[in-house]
């Protein structure tokens, strides 16, 4: 009897799994960025791998970050393109830490991630990429650890 219940609680979980509403067009990928800090030059590029042709959601870019950065905020600039090979440019302030020097982020002991949704919805085109870099006012930005782009469907077409 207690062998058909775990099995019963076992189905029931992976059934609820199934309905959480994930799809194959949801996508998230973090990049290390190099320890001797992030180039002004320097960006990086993501590759959503999606099922459908074009899918539109939500995009959210997240930093994970050490308690050694020095700044309030982060500027940085995505750009993506849309079917028709027209390149949009996002510049998002991301506010890490308050005016007092408390991080809003959330992390364990000396490490944050903190993550900012791009306005609006944005719709992802099979095999392009969004490329993402810092326009911060100096030429090596340090204590930045890792750069991610989190794509959330919300429809396809």
């Amino acid at each position: 009897m207690n062998r058909y219940l775990h099995l019963a609680a076992a189905g029931l979980m992976l059934a609820l799994l199934q309905a959480c509403g994930v799809s194959g067009d949801d996508y998230s990928e973090f990049q290390r960025l190099p320890e001797n800090g992030w180039l002004y030059g320097d960006s990086v590029i993501f590759s959503p791998q999606i099922e459908d042709s074009t899918v539109v959601g939500k995009l959210i870019v997240a930093v994970r970050h050490n308690n050694s950065y020095a700044y309030r905020n982060l500027w940085l600039e995505v750009t993506r393109h849309d079917a028709s090979g027209k390149q949009h440019i996002d510049t998002l302030n991301m506010q890490l830490c308050d005016r007092y020097g408390r991080w809003h982020g959330r992390g364990f002991g000396a490490e944050y991630q903190y993550a900012d949704t791009l306005s609006g919805f944005t719709r992802v085109i099979k095999d392009s990429s969004i490329v993402v870099r810092h326009v911060m006012r100096v030429d090596n930005l340090a204590d930045i650890e890792q750069i991610g782009v989190t794509f959330v469907a919300t429809e396809n077409k």
